[in-house]
């Protein structure tokens, strides 16, 4: 069998569990810290805004369509390139004092005027705070939804022991991870969320990998204490978890 990581000798982890320990504690109230200060920094698929896609002739240079849009009242604007080097998104957050109905119109004469090239509407789009809240709320419960299954089935699974470590484990993975788009402010949209959920399922994987290992162990290891034989398992898993 082909191994990522490959050990002959037993890993001492439990002797470095309060270190371990110690350290994610800190991660954990400095994310927690950080989420409550900074706050995520949520895209428009959360916040509402309006998306405009507009295409170029030539190749698009996307710091000066930054800057022109920057000194003319849209310094908030999000400029990337979408599909081809011609073709430019602009992503803009909601504002009251901007027309909706004009905005697209408004940002293409500046893009013009300030590029002096030949730009054309592709299209635009309007998401509103309702959707963005109602997006907001959906992914919240689909990520709690997530905790509450993977409670029962750990539980079914193993037992509940190991369903709370299992839990506890995926907070921990996931509370770090919002800290760190927090503290980086990050913008925070659905494919973010999506990637969210996938911390979730590998954090799942290594966590049934790892107890049904333990599990294992304590049926056939007689000898050694918990210790011993949690190090044993865990050393073993390791060319699956890497």
């Amino acid at each position: 069998m082909f191994h990522i990581f490959k050990t002959e000798n037993t890993l001492a982890f439990m002797k470095r569990r309060k270190a371990a320990m110690a350290f994610s504690i800190l991660l954990i109230v400095a994310s927690i810290f950080s989420l409550a200060t900074n706050k995520l920094n949520l895209g428009l698929d959360f916040t509402g805004g309006t998306v405009i896609e507009v295409g170029f002739t030539d190749t698009a240079d996307l710091k000066k369509v930054r800057l022109v849009l920057g000194e003319n009242g849209f310094s908030d604007a999000i400029v990337q390139n979408f599909g081809s080097p011609r073709d430019v998104l602009v992503r803009l957050a909601p504002r009251a004092d901007v027309n909706s109905e004009t905005i697209g119109s408004d940002v293409l004469a500046v893009i013009r005027a300030g590029t002096g090239s030949e730009v054309e509407m592709r299209r635009i789009e309007f998401v509103g705070p309702k959707v963005g809240g109602e997006l907001t709320e959906k992914g919240g419960l689909a990520m709690l939804a997530a905790l509450i299954c993977i409670l029962i089935y750990v539980s079914l699974r193993f037992e509940w022991r190991f369903a709370l470590g299992a839990v506890f484990a995926l907070g921990h993975d996931v509370i770090i991870t919002l800290g760190l788009f927090s503290f980086l402010q990050l913008e925070f949209d659905l494919t973010v969320l999506a990637a969210i959920l996938a911390v979730i399922g590998y954090s799942l994987n290594d966590t049934i990998v790892v107890s049904d290992r333990i599990r294992e162990n304590f049926r056939k290891l007689r000898m050694g204490t918990p210790s011993d034989i949690i190090d044993i398992s865990l050393t073993q898993t390791l060319s699956r978890t890497f």
